[in-house]
């Protein structure tokens, strides 16, 4: 590739990141329904056929925040693991690393599991994505095998989004939220213990 076509790709990749950081600040400040394409325009002083150019629209670009936020969990859930003295401390570190992550990023949340992307879930899902649940897995891999694994990663994930849904909506004791913490991994342990070896 030419130089010229480099700085292009590079010029490319910039804008569209500035669209993407945009998207999120406005979205964090003001909520998803204020993002808009026009919005977005004015703010980053671009033309909203140039947003066109890199985001079919909104749907596009939550996909691309969302992608982003799988990654940023991700590497939570990779230190909480990289912090555990061993595979049931990994356990703890990892559930309460997924609820602060939620709770510091709402809006980002939001993006990743509640609002509509374009992005595809299961085997064909972005490898930030598949990043995120193989932590979740790697906490069950030791303990259990094929079918299992798999089940028991969807009810952990489940359980952690639960708990991260009901507390954001006001329906959860916040004065509880370290009990209820205690208790899913005690179930989690608890769980693993009496499965069939792996």
């Amino acid at each position: 590739m030419s130089a010229t076509g480099t700085r292009k790709e590079r010029e490319r990749a910039e804008r569209r990141a500035r669209i993407v950081a945009a998207a999120r600040e406005l979205a964090e400040t003001q909520g998803w329904e204020a993002v808009t394409v026009r919005k977005l325009a004015d703010r980053i002083e671009y033309s909203q056929p140039v947003l066109y150019g890199h985001f079919a629209g909104k749907t596009a670009i939550v996909g691309a925040v969302a992608e982003e936020g799988f990654a940023e969990l991700a590497e939570a859930l990779r230190a909480a693991h990289a912090a555990a003295d061993g595979p049931e401390r990994a356990f703890a570190l990892l559930a309460r690393a997924y609820l602060d992550f939620a709770e510091a990023n709402p809006a980002l949340y939001d993006a990743m599991f509640s609002l509509a992307t374009d992005l595809p879930f299961g085997p064909d899902a972005p490898p930030s994505l598949r990043a995120g649940w193989n932590e979740i897995e790697r906490l069950f891999r030791p303990y259990v095998g094929e079918p299992d694994l798999g089940a028991r990663t969807e009810v952990a994930w489940g359980a952690l989004h639960g708990l991260v849904t009901l507390a954001r909506s006001g329906r959860l004791m916040p004065e509880l939220r370290e009990r209820r913490l205690e208790i899913l991994v005690a179930q989690w342990l608890a769980g693993v213990r009496t499965a069939p070896p792996a």
